[in-house]
């Protein structure tokens, strides 16, 4: 009867032991909320987007990815960290008294045969990124501290691409308009334009 008694109870113990197993194993897997990924701060200046980012432009030699894009007032403590760390000056080429500090995460591809190469100057002739009605100029702005690097993942000014080579980025304009909308102009073979936000 004892051994009854011993072997009821070991089988009891075990099978306990299981359970709680199997409990702390399905524990594990339960999964925490997503985090919500930011992709842009658009809505902060009465932009409501019509497409979800990542938007992408390409041709047969060239394409972009806009993954992020964060506007900045010039002078806010977001844009100042910008610029003290990466040296960016305060106006662009053309822009003397900026209002904003545009910040995006792109990629460039190469997807000509041939090798790809250029600078803020050339990717504002082949992208160009408009948010009011008249047009106002949204102005690059080079890190003078990392201008000698080229294909700088951080902050670029200057590519280098050979064909199929891709990078991905950041890249920061400047600007002084108003907020309509907002369309990404794409200058290849033919000219072709997305909003991201509506007019």
């Amino acid at each position: 009867m004892k051994t009854v008694v011993k072997v009821t109870l070991a089988a009891t113990m075990m099978f306990c032991s299981i359970l709680g197993n199997v409990g702390a194993a399905g524990a594990s897997k339960t999964k925490a909320p997503a985090v919500p990924v930011i992709t842009d701060n658009l809505s902060k200046y009465g932009l409501k987007k019509s497409i979800e980012l990542p938007v992408t432009m390409s041709d047969q030699n060239f394409s972009y990815t806009l993954h992020k894009i964060m506007i900045y007032d010039f002078n806010s403590k977001e844009a100042k960290t910008l610029r003290d760390k990466y040296g960016y000056q305060k106006s662009g080429t053309v822009l003397v008294n900026p209002k904003y500090l545009i910040w995006t995460k792109i990629t460039i591809a190469n997807t000509s045969n041939k090798n790809l190469y250029g600078s803020g100057g050339q990717l504002e002739s082949r992208i160009r990124l408009f948010f009011d009605n008249s047009r106002s100029i949204v102005d690059t702005i080079g890190p003078m501290k990392h201008m000698g690097k080229t294909n700088n993942k951080d902050a670029m000014w200057t590519f280098d691409l050979d064909p199929g080579e891709k990078l991905t980025t950041y890249f920061a304009y400047v600007y002084e308009g108003e907020f309509d909308y907002f369309s990404i102009q794409h200058f290849g073979k033919q000219l072709t334009e997305k909003y991201v936000v509506k007019e």
